[in-house]
């Protein structure tokens, strides 16, 4: 029997390119957009997002040319469950969410994967820019950086089971360039070869955060105090969730020097302002950490490894300690810059995912 790929098409040219290389490479695929949200009263996602109208047209027109079948399977309700829901959640317990690797992970690869089996496909593929072996050594499938380090997606693919990294293909993680990318989409043709990337939260679609918390919620945030680190308020705030860890920009305060929100206090409605020195943390504690490189039996002490605690961040050396628990202790060489609770931290080796889980606790 032949492979056949469901091909998980957003719209943009990775994923449009994506779908090329697979078949290419011998499957039989299908092409397959998620609608995942619509708000009240009618509209989709937010321009810049991933997941408008128009990306749908621009994913259907590659298939088209491509000669693959094409469907929009709709999400909708699973994606407000899994995704905004814990985007909500999180911000009202404080913490910094993650909504774009909460979508990866309870939407493509699972919610997607599971229609993909059901339907009888043998992988799934998606635009990521990563790769996936097998070591035959190991006996475990690895996920790997991909080789366009500028474009490196890894870190929010951590979550893989052993499971699902067998059943994945990222076509684009051995490209060297984006450039690559695009020209291989405009000698086929696509009309999206050089649309821009996706960078928006597609759910939040007028306003910013805070305003959609608040509509989604039913409720509002009441405005509180700036304190810095004395103890002196500084002025107030608009509300506690319209503020993240490391935030300098959108405070709308008239300060001598830039200052950083380093903490939320939920009980006193307060938001805490630094200059910079206590940003800088030396440890944090993660659940829900799921290992690629290693079987968690394997992990005797604490291991060197380096570490993102952003999407952004650039990876600094560290050591992971496995807890009786489960949870896993993440010691930083030297004091690590604004790691925030609900945020992944992901742990290298080399070119390997070790392993990666939710901050819980920092200190």
């Amino acid at each position: 029997m032949g492979k056949k790929a469901l091909v998980a098409m957003s719209g943009g040219v990775d994923s449009s390119v994506a779908a090329a290389l697979m078949k290419e490479r011998g499957y039989d695929c299908i092409g397959v957009t998620m609608k995942l949200y619509e708000k009240e009263g009618g509209g989709t996602c937010r321009v810049g997002s991933c997941c408008t109208a128009e990306d749908a047209e621009d994913a259907r027109q590659a298939a088209s040319v491509l000669g693959i079948p094409y469907y929009v399977f709709n999400f909708t309700g699973d994606f407000e469950r899994e995704v905004i829901r814990r985007f909500a959640e999180t911000y009202l317990k404080g913490g910094t969410p993650n909504p774009c690797i909460d979508c990866n992970r309870y939407m493509k690869h699972r919610r997607l994967y599971q229609r993909a089996r059901e339907l009888g496909f043998d992988s799934i593929a998606t635009g990521h820019y990563a790769r996936v072996s097998f070591d035959a050594g190991r006996g475990r499938w690895l996920l790997k950086k991909a080789r366009n380090a500028a474009k490196d997606q890894s870190y929010v693919l951590y979550f893989l089971s052993q499971e699902q990294l067998s059943h994945s293909v990222f076509p684009l993680g051995d490209f060297e360039t984006k450039e690559e990318v695009r020209e291989l989409a405009e000698k086929l043709h696509f009309l999206n070869a050089r649309k821009r990337d996706s960078q928006d939260i597609c759910f939040v679609t007028e306003g910013d955060y805070g305003d959609f918390l608040e509509s989604y919620l039913g409720r509002s945030f009441p405005p509180g105090n700036f304190v810095d680190e004395e103890g002196r308020i500084l002025g107030r705030h608009r509300g506690i969730v319209r503020y993240t860890i490391g935030q300098r920009k959108g405070l709308g305060l008239s300060l001598e020097a830039p200052m950083y929100v380093y903490e939320k206090d939920l009980l006193k409605n307060e938001v805490y302002l630094t200059r910079g020195e206590k940003l800088y943390q030396k440890e944090l504690i993660a659940d829900d950490f799921n290992w690629i490189l290693y079987d968690p039996s394997e992990i005797k002490g604490a291991i060197p490894v380096t570490a993102k605690s952003r999407y952004r961040a650039k990876e600094v050396p560290a050591e992971a300690e496995l807890l009786p628990d489960g949870r896993v202790r993440v010691r930083f060489q030297e004091p690590e810059r604004a790691p925030a609770i609900g945020q992944a931290i992901v742990l290298y080796e080399g070119e390997n995912v070790v392993g990666g889980g939710t901050i819980q606790s920092i200190f």
